[in-house]
């Protein structure tokens, strides 16, 4: 048996000895390597299934370098969703610096079993103290006493929780560093007894669904998520499973990592953490960093390194290491102009203030404020978006002035400050009370504070965070205390603070009942300052040092080479109303000098056309959309948009809209809804979307005041086309927007289009349905392997076939039809409805194509093209005088050739009742035919 991989089997002998040649070097290099790094130790990686019993097996991975000596040990736990493989590289670090790490997957989670508890006290929590048992049996692992090993646990968000919960159930446990996590689940999910449903849902969603859940989870989560208002029973079952629950028992040293970018648990769970583990006596420190669950920075290099100095200090009993400050914040301001990436800067306080320190009161004002909470509670405020994370999260955005908010007018109260007259640091949650009086007894209220830059022209709310609370009792009139979101913001002079009460928001459940609120005022905004926070000053940027000896290299290179800088060529007149025009396009695969996705592609769209671009797989029709587009470069040619070269970035790509296989739109949001907000995003003027135009292109009548949720997949593919068209662009490129559409809701697309054109604009489609781009379609650009096929008029491609139709206006016989067949311009007869089926013979069928010129190709020759009507109406009266008929229908002879003019007139000879003839020949016949023959 060949046991050698297939792509060795295939190599040539030179091949092979060249391969050789490489992987020698390789290896020449790779000890070279491992001679100049003796000094950082090698790590041993051991994979092992535990078994905990009731059929539960544990995957396991242990980490230890090859240095002798016992040391102490690392439990380093993944996050909600993930499994061990996620925390390998920091377990390998960890490894090298001195310690016996242990990864896991918990259960329900990677090559694990069991059901997914939530950190069940006696599920999760006691798998963990049966890894500390097999810890304290390692000869590698230092002890404190037999079956007691030195260990810290660490991990983030899910492998938080359980860093505080192995040290309340198990004393054992000698440090520990949790970072983005919660203190009591139940406060987290149910904050202030309002559902946070949207997150709840990625919960279960990132769990595996509620069959991978425990019984009693599952039944929760229906519960709650069905009657949109969480229960006793609820809160008990979370809190039991939450570190609040054993707050008491905590006493380690702990270092509390969270994330200011959170909605899911917000720096509140750290605080009171915080308080709990100090109230016991244990060493804490708090650090709050620029990401979290709702994306950012997430300072990962950094608090990695902050975690070991924690375990270097406190289980190596290093009393040398520098843990860091007792508070330290991450603040986020302005840009990087060197690589785009945002400032971050550290502040730290000698000791942790809590959430509340240093208040100062700003005055509002604002009369009292009636405002609705609609039925069904939609359409809800949108602050966070839960799941929509990542470096760019929306929070971070607020950090850097960005407003994406979104509040809906008659849906809200608000109340202002003066403008502030110095600079003002809100570090902390601020609080204020209101008087809130329902029409009915239940009444939830979601509480923001904005920044408003001078004049209301902006408005940013920091983090994108907001607290809700449900009032009890509202019919009567209550008095209601709100904490607000903790954040860390910096308020500039001139700025206001902005108080909004709102009925709704789309990441929690609000009562579905309509009813009308009215909120008074009873206080001013108490406001934490946390004076003992000082910022680090900034540090000299990189560029400082390096730019200057930088820019004296490229000068030397420009003026060693001559090379020059190059323009985007200057806009050609001619062009000015001409849609788009393609030259010579040409672009070859990466790192190859002859292979070509695209190769001198030219062709020109005018304006009112529907141009479909058709061509199999691989014919390079995605690379000239790209380039198109300006996502990538051509490396050879010219593309046009209304006379303006593309390039990434070009103004000119304003009058392009582009819709690729689909669009994403917040379901509680209603079509409309959905598109004021992706407008609003674009920081474009109201009034350029066009917006009332777009949508009765799209035709989506009352559908627009719906929710998205409810909408079929053609109603999404419409919506998503309509966003494509808001500003209505001169140009509109749409890529397969007929995908998962049944075939009426095709034929409405279809219409879309072509309504959308029937204004002068342009449409250019890209689709694997034939049948659907002839009938929607004017004009096809024909493509395979990268080169034109044929371009042109729909009808001109599709009868430029060597088959016609001959219609009948009287049945005919046999013999007449063995007549027809024997004409020397005929192939072939075949009888079908309505007619007869001619195929011409190959040296008259030759004749008939009717030549599609593309872009630079030369005139036709005299005679080459055209239609045969003038002739046909001179033959179709000779046909009357002979059969006693009338002559042929105007248009009768759509299209054809002197071939098919000859067949008319030898059709009419022998008697045969021609009530039409033209071309026959489907888009597919043709599309198969031209790409068959192809080079």
């Amino acid at each position: 048996m060949d046991l050698r991989l297939p792509a060795v089997r295939g190599l040539r002998r030179g091949a092979v000895a060249a391969l050789a040649a490489v992987v020698l070097v390789l290896a020449c290099v790779g000890t070279w390597t491992a001679v100049a790094s003796d000094d950082t130790p090698a790590v041993h990686r051991t994979d092992r299934v535990m078994d905990m019993g009731a059929g539960v097996r544990i995957d396991t991975a242990y980490f230890v370098s090859a240095s002798g000596g016992r040391r102490p040990a690392v439990l380093l736990a993944h996050g909600f969703g993930g499994s061990k493989d996620d925390v390998r590289e920091q377990a390998e670090k960890l490894a090298r610096d001195g310690y016996a790490v242990l990864t896991w997957s918990a259960r329900g989670f990677g090559r694990s079993t069991g059901k997914v508890g939530l950190n069940d006290p006696k599920g999760e929590v006691a798998d963990v103290s049966r890894l500390i048992d097999w810890l304290a049996e390692r000869p590698e692992v230092e002890l404190d006493r037999p079956g007691d090993p030195r260990v810290g646990v660490t991990g983030a968000s899910y492998g938080g929780a359980i860093s505080l919960l192995a040290a309340g159930y198990d004393h054992r446990v000698d440090a520990i560093a949790p970072a983005i996590t919660y203190w009591n689940l139940a406060d987290a999910l149910f904050p202030n007894g309002v559902f946070k449903k949207l997150w709840a849902g990625v919960f279960m969603n990132s769990g595996g669904g509620c069959r991978n859940f425990t019984a009693d989870l599952c039944r929760l989560y229906e519960r709650v998520a069905e009657t949109g208002t969480p229960d006793t029973q609820a809160r008990a079952l979370l809190e039991a499973r939450s570190p609040t629950a054993v707050g008491k028992s905590i006493k380690v040293p702990t270092l509390l990592v969270q994330g200011q970018s959170d909605s899911l648990f917000p720096l509140g769970q750290a605080d009171a953490a915080a308080r709990a583990i100090r109230a016991n006596g244990a060493p804490v420190d708090v650090d709050w960093i620029a990401g979290g669950h709702d994306g950012g920075d997430r300072e990962t290099s950094r608090v990695q390194s902050r975690v070991r100095a924690w375990f270097d200090r406190y289980l190596k009993n290093d009393k040398s290491v520098d843990t860091g400050p007792a508070f330290r914040i991450t603040r986020t301001g302005g840009i990087d102009s060197t690589d785009g990436a945002a400032r971050l800067r550290g502040a730290s306080g000698d000791t942790y203030p809590g959430l509340e320190n240093g208040q100062r009161t700003v005055a509002l004002s604002g009369r009292a404020q009636s405002f609705a909470n609609p039925a069904g509670a939609s359409p809800p405020a949108v602050s966070a978006l839960p799941g929509l994370g990542g470096p760019g999260g929306l929070s971070q955005l607020s950090s850097l002035g960005i407003g994406v908010s979104l509040d809906f007018p008659g849906q809200y109260a608000h109340f202002d400050s003066r403008p502030v007259r110095d600079d003002l640091w809100i570090t902390g949650s601020p609080t204020v009370t209101v008087h809130v009086t329902s029409t009915r007894d239940d009444a939830v209220l979601f509480g923001k504070v904005y920044d408003v830059g001078p004049g209301g022209t902006q408005q940013v709310l920091p983090s994108q965070l907001v607290a809700p609370v449900r009032v009890t009792g509202a019919k009567d009139g209550t008095d209601v205390t709100l904490t607000l979101p903790a954040v860390d913001h910096e308020v500039q002079k001139g700025h206001r603070l902005r108080l909004v009460l709102a009925s709704t928001d789309l990441g929690y459940a609000s009562p579905a009942a309509p009813a009308t609120y009215t909120v008074s005022l009873k206080s001013g905004l108490k406001v934490p300052t946390a004076p003992g926070v000082r910022t680090a000053a900034a540090p000299l940027p990189s560029w400082v040092w390096w730019l200057p000896p930088a820019g004296a290299v490229v000068a030397l290179a420009l003026l060693l080479t001559g090379r020059r800088r190059t323009t985007t060529p200057a806009p050609a007149p001619a062009l000015a109303d001409i849609p788009l025009q393609i030259t010579d396009l040409s672009k070859r695969y990466a790192k190859s000098a002859d292979r070509y996705a695209v190769r001198d592609l030219s062709f020109r769209v005018e304006k009112g056309q529907v141009l479909g671009l058709l061509g199999p797989n691989g014919a390079g029709k995605t690379t000239t959309l790209r380039m198109l587009m300006g996502l990538i470069n051509p490396d050879d040619g010219d593309i046009r948009v209304f006379g303006h070269a593309i390039r990434p970035g070009a103004p000119v790509l304003s009058r392009v809209g582009a819709f690729v296989e689909g669009a994403g739109f917040l379901p509680h949001l209603t079509g409309r809804e959905n598109l004021e907000l992706y407008w609003q995003a674009t920081g474009r003027p109201p009034e350029d979307a066009h917006l009332d135009e777009a949508l009765e292109i799209a035709g989506l009548g009352e559908a627009l005041a719906r929710a998205v949720r409810t909408y079929s997949q053609g109603m999404r593919q419409r919506l998503a086309i309509a966003q494509a068209m808001l500003g209505l662009p001169d140009l509109l490129i749409l890529d397969e927007p007929t995908n998962g559409l049944d075939p009426p809701q095709i034929r409405e697309m279809r219409e879309v289009m072509i309504r959308y054109a029937a204004a002068g604009r342009t449409v250019i489609v890209s689709s694997h349905l034939l049948a659907e781009v002839e009938q929607s379609c004017t004009h096809l650009v024909v493509m395979d392997r990268g080169r034109l096929v044929q371009a042109g008029p729909v009808d001109e491609i599709v009868g430029s076939g060597d088959t016609v139709l001959v219609g009948l206006a009287a049945d005919i016989a046999d013999p007449m039809v063995e007549k027809v067949a024997a004409l020397p311009e005929v192939s072939s007869v075949t009888r079908t409805e309505g007619g007869l089926l001619v195929r011409l013979a190959p040296d008259t069928a030759a004749g008939t194509t009717d030549a599609l010129q593309p872009v630079g190709a030369g005139p036709l020759p005299q005679g080459a093209s055209g239609t045969v009507e003038t002739a046909a109406a001179g033959i179709g009266t000779a046909a009357g005088a002979s059969t006693g008929s009338s002559a042929l229908p105007a248009g009768a002879v759509t299209s054809g050739s002197t071939a098919a003019a000859r067949l008319l007139v030898e059709l009419v000879r022998l008697g045969v009742p021609v009530a039409s003839l033209g071309p026959h020949r489907r888009l597919e016949d043709a599309f198969l035919t031209l790409i068959g023959g192809s080079a």
